[in-house]
C-alpha cells in the first residue's frame, strides 16, 4: 500500500453546500464541518453544517412545491420521464459518484463503480417504471354504492440515511418517495455527504422542479433531530442504528405523530448445517458476508453458526477468505477490502475485539489495526471462535469485519441460538434438504431468510426487519406504498 495516496483528483468536482429549492446554498449559520477521508485522514471539503433553521427553510420549500402540485399532481408520465432521465444521468456520472463514495468512506473503488453507482441508478429506474403501473382499488360493495380506494402522496418526507452505502441507501428512500409524488428532504450521514450533493445536482438537471428534492448535510443531533421533530414533516424514513431509530419514534410522538419507517441494526445468523450442498461455496459466502464493505453492512452475517461435526473444517476455509480480504488502498482497483468509515468507528471495532478476548472467546484470526502509517482507518478481518451467545460480541452490533463463531448440535438448537437476539433483519441457512430449509425458515424471526446464499434479493422483494431491526420495508412496491396514504371515497348511488 502506498504511503501517500493521490486524493487531489483535480477533475473531480466536490460540492460542499446544501441544496434547497434547486439552489446550492451555505448553511444559515455559515457553519461548516470537516469532511475527512478515512483512506489517509486527508480533508476533502468543508461542508455546510445545516441545523434547524436550514430544515425550516427546506421544509417550507418542499411544502410549497407539494401544495401547488408541480410534482405531486404532475401526470404520471411526466414524473416517470423525469425520473428515468435522472437514472440515466446517474449512470452517466457513475464513475464520479463512485469516486465520491470511495473517498468519503474508504470503500474499494471496484465496488463503488460496479455495485453502488449502478444500484443507485437501478433503484431510481425501477421506481420510475412503477409509477404508471400502480393501480387504485374499487371496493366490492353492492350495486347501490361505489367504494373507491385511492393512494395519495403523504407530503413532505424526511430521509435520514447512513454512511455505509451513501448513494444506494439514499435512493432506497428518495426514489419511491418521489415516484409517489412527495417532496423530499435528504439528510445524508455527516461522514459521507458528497454523493448525496452530487445526486441533488443531477436531479435538478433531470428536471425535478424547485423544492421537490432537497439535501441537507449536517449532524444527526441537530439537522436529523430537527427533521424528526418538525411539525410540517409528514414522514421520516430512517436507516441506521437501533439506538437512533428509537429517537425518531420519540420525536414523532412529541411532535405531529408523523409516519416513521425504520431500518435499523442487525446481528444476522448464518447457519451451516452438516448437509451443506457445497462447503467451499458456503465458506466463501460466509467470509464475504462479514468482510465485504469492512463489515459495515446492516445485514452482515456476523454470527456464524456451524454444526459441530463440520466446525473445524469449515472454519479453516473461512479463515482463508479472511486471508484473501487484506485491507488495502481503496483507490486500487484490485483492493478487496478498504477502511472503516472513520477513526471513531475504527476505535469502536478495536474495542469490541478487546471485549471479545476479555469475555473468553478465542481470537482465531486477525484482530489488528493495520496500515497505521497512512493515517487511515484500516483493520484486519477478524474471526472469533468458541463464542457463547450471551457474550457481547455475539449480541451487539459491531458494524465491522468481526465474525463470531458458535456451534450447535441440531436444527432446534440452531434456531434457538439464531433467534436469541433483539434483532431480526436477516438470517441465512445452508442445507441440501428442502424440507429443512422451509421448516427452519418459518421458525427464524427475520425479515429476510436466505437459503444457500447470504445475499439474496433484488428490487422486486421487500427489505426490512423484525423486532428491534425496525418497522416498515424498503424496496419493491411495498417500499413505494409506504410513502402514500389510503383514502376511501364512498359514493351512495340513487
Amino acid at each position: 500500500m502506498s504511503e501517500s495516496l493521490d486524493l487531489t483528483h483535480s477533475d473531480l468536482a466536490i460540492q460542499d453546500k446544501a441544496f434547497i429549492n434547486n439552489e446550492f446554498v451555505s448553511s444559515a449559520s455559515g457553519k461548516t464541518f470537516e469532511n475527512l477521508s478515512p483512506i489517509d485522514g486527508r480533508k476533502l471539503a468543508d461542508v455546510a453544517e445545516c441545523d434547524s433553521e436550514d430544515v425550516d427553510c427546506a421544509v417550507k420549500a418542499a411544502r410549497v412545491a407539494f401544495k401547488d402540485g408541480r410534482w405531486s399532481r404532475a401526470h404520471p408520465k411526466k414524473r416517470k420521464s423525469i425520473l428515468l432521465k435522472f437514472a440515466d444521468l446517474i449512470l452517466d456520472h457513475a464513475k464520479e459518484l463512485a469516486m465520491l463514495d470511495t473517498l468519503d468512506m474508504g470503500k474499494p473503488i471496484a465496488y463503488t463503480e460496479r455495485i453502488d453507482a449502478r444500484a443507485t441508478a437501478n433503484t431510481v429506474q425501477w421506481y420510475a417504471e412503477a409509477i404508471d403501473k400502480v393501480y387504485d382499488e374499487v371496493a366490492p360493495t353492492g350495486d347501490k354504492s361505489l367504494g373507491l380506494v385511492t393512494r395519495e402522496p403523504l407530503g413532505v418526507i424526511g430521509a435520514v440515511v447512513p454512511w455505509n452505502f451513501p448513494a444506494v441507501m439514499a435512493s432506497w428512500k428518495f426514489a419511491p418517495a418521489l415516484a409517489a409524488g412527495n417532496s423530499v428532504i435528504l439528510k445524508p450521514a455527516e461522514q459521507s455527504p458528497l454523493s448525496a450533493l452530487k445526486l441533488a445536482e443531477l436531479a435538478a438537471q433531470a428536471g425535478l422542479p424547485e423544492g421537490v428534492f432537497n439535501v441537507l448535510p449536517g449532524f444527526g443531533e441537530t439537522a436529523g433531530q430537527a427533521l424528526g421533530r418538525h411539525m410540517d414533516v409528514d414522514m421520516v424514513a430512517f436507516t441506521g442504528s437501533t439506538e437512533v431509530g428509537k429517537y425518531f419514534l420519540v420525536y414523532a410522538g412529541e411532535s405531529n405523530m408523523k409516519h416513521i419507517s425504520l431500518e435499523c441494526g442487525g446481528k444476522s445468523p448464518n447457519i451451516i448445517l452438516s448437509d451443506v450442498p457445497d462447503l467451499d461455496a458456503a465458506a466463501r459466502a460466509a467470509g464475504m458476508a462479514i468482510f465485504f464493505n469492512s463489515g459495515q453492512v446492516c445485514t452482515a452475517s456476523s454470527r456464524l453458526l456451524v454444526q459441530k461435526d463440520i466446525h473445524d473444517e469449515f472454519l479453516e476455509k473461512v479463515k482463508a477468505v479472511g486471508d484473501y480480504m487484506k485491507p488495502g488502498n481503496p483507490l486500487d482497483p484490485n483492493t478487496k477490502m478498504g477502511t472503516m468509515v472513520d477513526q471513531t468507528q475504527l476505535s469502536r471495532v478495536m474495542d469490541y475485539i478487546d471485549i471479545g478476548q476479555k469475555e473468553g472467546a478465542e481470537l482465531a484470526f486477525g484482530g489488528k489495526q493495520v496500515n497505521k502509517e497512512t493515517g487511515g482507518a484500516y483493520v484486519q478481518p477478524t474471526i472469533f471462535d468458541g463464542v457463547k451467545n450471551n457474550m457481547r460480541i455475539a449480541q451487539e452490533e459491531i458494524f465491522g469485519p468481526v465474525l463470531t463463531t458458535l456451534t450447535f448440535e441440531d436444527e432446534d438448537e440452531a434456531v434457538q441460538i439464531a433467534n436469541d437476539t433483539i434483532y431480526g433483519l436477516q438470517a441465512s441457512l445452508w442445507t441440501s434438504d428442502i424440507n429443512k430449509a422451509h421448516n427452519m425458515a418459518r421458525r427464524l424471526k427475520a425479515g429476510t431468510v436466505n437459503i444457500n446464499t447470504t445475499d439474496g434479493g433484488d428490487m422486486t422483494v421487500p427489505f426490512g426487519g423484525y423486532k428491534q431491526s425496525g418497522v416498515g420495508r424498503d424496496k419493491s412496491l411495498h417500499g413505494l406504498h409506504k410513502y402514500t396514504q389510503l383514502k376511501t371515497t364512498f359514493i351512495q348511488l340513487s
